[in-house]
């Protein structure tokens, strides 16, 4: 016995076949027959004629059921952009793990990831796990902001949340059958929204609390929401409690008027009213370990002499002490907010105990910088003392940055950006071991250094020792890194830097003989730079690291600088228009317009990029104060009217022409 739907079909193709008229052209639709009868209506031996319209209908109720085919690995669903909204839209919940086939973490997650996957199938409801090979969707990954690996995401009906549960088998059902439950509803937002009606109210009776001044169309702030919002769910339970808060700064423009907000997203720490800025990670993990140092104290209170000396002594680094008659004193305040922004940057201590003041021979109401001992030295203060009566936060602050180095320290990775910025810097590279068996070693290179440090001809010099394996991309850049020597010595200045030639006889009047041939202008700076371009076939001149001084530098001409980064879509998305502006200008000699990979070149510090495309005007009468585009619109227009507005030449042209 034939199908039903089958049935049908064959009894209106009889009907088409013996009804047609001969004479009917090929093309012509034929009326079709429609009988208005149901299936129920339906007496044996008759039939229904349904029109084409229905037999469409009937197709496309099978096409929706249907899904794409897709693979599956240890019952987790292999996703490619193709299938993925596909499979994904339609899900009441759905698991997606973003992953990198090279990544440690992510190895490690698959077995268990698979373990829940096979678990959670048979689950009541049951919840589908799936996986997307990022670097190989990169546009998906793209999509959803997936920006480390494994990156783990919730979608509902196609909406995706950040996945915020543990990462082992059991631990990942029990979350998912939480999620997965029909009668679960999304929490409330654990990040406080702050206006100008409540924000005072809230801010200055909170300590610390975290607030982000936000605009709802910033990429930025969209990518650091879930951060934020993941990490309040957490701090919210913490004993004391931390807040998070977030201000619309697009509607909310009195406040960010009032904080200086320029920029989004923007981040303060808020104490009791007082703002000290947020210089913390942007993700949950960092934001949580950041703020959960801002709770408290600034200073931790060392009340015995063992309690001190453990903290002054045997330290690798300085240490910051205040001696306080009570905790009434102005100076105690002052020193625990001045401290509030530098809690990563420095170690802070107080004291009351007036035995132990008398046993450091300092007076009370003072804050003292104990040098480690390993950096102590004939030529230089073993510790420095502060204690003006009625000194800001400020005034302290710039103690401490005044004073925190010896004469001959060790930069690290971890404090070059806060301790070593000073320009001129001097590097010396060697094996810098301070365990027992090596300290003497190290301790001889560096006093070769001090010697030089020293001399009052070079106290307008930073000078420190390095780690030659943990600074082998500085050694790289300075072309050092294959000498075979045992000590090497850069010089860095602003933009540029230099290499002393390597010497199996190293010492100290080597070091300022080179100190002083770079003084008389003697040395040349070594320029991390691309091929020079044998021919520039562009309307956009292409600079490279050893041609951008001969070009921009050129007092003759006005010198848009577009530097970009090959892997920006930004400046991608420019390009076409920025062609255009170099083709508009082509025949104007005094003005040019060029571009610069700033990932593969050497710049000048007056032309730094923090982000792409940054884009200069060299002015020809002004180089060294280069103008900086700050404007978002950048198309031809906009960039035209910043060369005609600026261009030096060319308002002097406009000038004589108006004459």
């Amino acid at each position: 016995m034939l199908p039903k739907n089958l049935f049908y079909f064959v009894a209106l193709l009889g009907l088409i076949l013996f009804s047609c008229p001969a004479a009917r052209c090929e093309d012509e639709e034929a009326p079709v027959e429609v009988d208005k009868a149901t299936e129920d209506d339906l007496k044996p031996g008759e039939t229904v004629i349904l029109d084409e319209d229905a037999l469409m209908d009937m197709g496309d109720d099978e096409d929706d059921n249907e899904e794409p085919e897709v693979t599956e690995e240890d019952g987790v669903l292999v996703l490619t952009s193709d299938k993925f909204d596909d499979v994904v839209k339609n899900k009441d919940i759905i698991l997606v793990e973003f992953y990198a086939p090279w990544c440690g973490h992510c190895k490690s997650l698959a077995p268990e990831y698979a373990k829940a996957a096979q678990t959670m199938k048979k689950a009541d409801p049951p919840v589908l796990f799936a996986k997307v090979d990022a670097t190989a969707e990169a546009d998906l990954a793209q999509r959803y902001e997936v920006t480390g690996y494994p990156t783990l995401k919730i979608f509902r009906k196609g909406e995706a949340s950040n996945y915020e549960g543990p990462r082992d088998e059991a631990g990942i059902v029990r979350y998912m059958k939480e999620q997965s439950d029909p009668n679960w509803e999304p929490p409330p937002e654990a990040v406080m929204t702050l206006t100008s009606e409540n924000f005072d109210e809230i801010v200055n009776q909170a300590g610390p609390i975290l607030v982000e001044f936000y605009a709802p169309w910033c990429g930025h702030c969209k990518r650091l929401a879930p951060e934020l919002e993941a990490a309040a769910g957490v701090l919210k339970d913490d004993d004391p409690p931390i807040s998070i808060a977030k201000v619309d700064a697009t509607e909310e423009k009195d406040l960010a008027t009032r904080f200086g907000v320029s920029g989004y997203p923007t981040l303060f720490i808020f104490r009791n009213g007082e703002k000290s800025e947020y210089k913390g990670p942007r993700e949950k993990r960092g934001i949580l370990e950041y703020m959960r140092k801002q709770a408290g104290d600034s200073s931790e209170h060392l009340a015995s002499p063992k309690a001190l000396k453990q903290f002054v002594e045997f330290q690798e680094d300085i240490s910051i002490v205040g001696f306080f008659k009570t905790e009434e004193e102005d100076l105690y305040k002052t020193y625990l907010e001045a401290g509030n922004d530098l809690r990563e940057d420095y170690r802070f201590g107080h004291t009351f105990d007036h035995q132990l003041m008398a046993n450091y021979k300092v007076n009370p109401n003072s804050i003292v910088i104990f040098m480690p001992e390993r950096f102590q030295s004939k030529y230089e203060p073993k510790r420095h003392v502060f204690d003006k009566a009625g000194a800001s936060a400020a005034e302290i602050q710039s103690f401490y940055s005044d004073n925190d180095l010896p004469l001959v320290g060790h930069m690290t990775k971890e404090n070059m950006d806060k301790r070593y910025k000073d320009r001129p810097l001097i590097v010396a590279y060697y094996d810098v071991d301070w365990s027992f068996e090596h300290r003497k070693a190290t301790e001889i290179w560096r006093q070769k250094i001090l010697a030089v440090a020293k001399d009052k001809e070079f106290k307008d010099l930073t000078f420190a020792i390095a780690e030659e394996d943990e600074f082998n991309d500085q050694l790289k850049q300075l072309e050092l890194d294959d000498s075979g020597e045992e000590i090497n010595i850069g010089l860095f200045t602003d933009g540029k830097k230099y290499k002393m030639e390597p010497d199996e006889d190293f010492d100290s009047d080597m070091l300022r003989e080179f100190i002083r041939a770079w003084r008389d202008d003697k040395l040349r700076p070594i320029i991390k730079s691309q091929p020079i371009p044998r021919k520039q076939s562009s309307p956009v001149t292409v600079l490279v690291g050893k041609t951008f001084d001969k070009i921009v530098f050129d007092k003759r001409k006005d010198v848009l600088v577009e530097l970009y980064a090959p892997w920006c879509g930004h400046c991608k998305k420019l390009e076409p228009t920025y062609k255009k502006l170099a083709k508009k200008y082509k025949d104007h000699p005094s003005v040019v317009v060029a571009k610069m990979d700033a990932t593969a070149n050497d710049t000048p510090s007056e032309y730094s990029s923090s982000g792409f495309p940054t884009i200069y005007l060299a002015k020809a009468n002004d180089k060294k104060n280069p103008l900086k585009y700050e404007g978002g619109d950048r198309s031809i227009e906009a960039l035209s009217k910043f060369i005609e507005d600026n261009a030096s030449t060319l308002t002097t042209k406009k000038a004589k022409e108006e004459l």
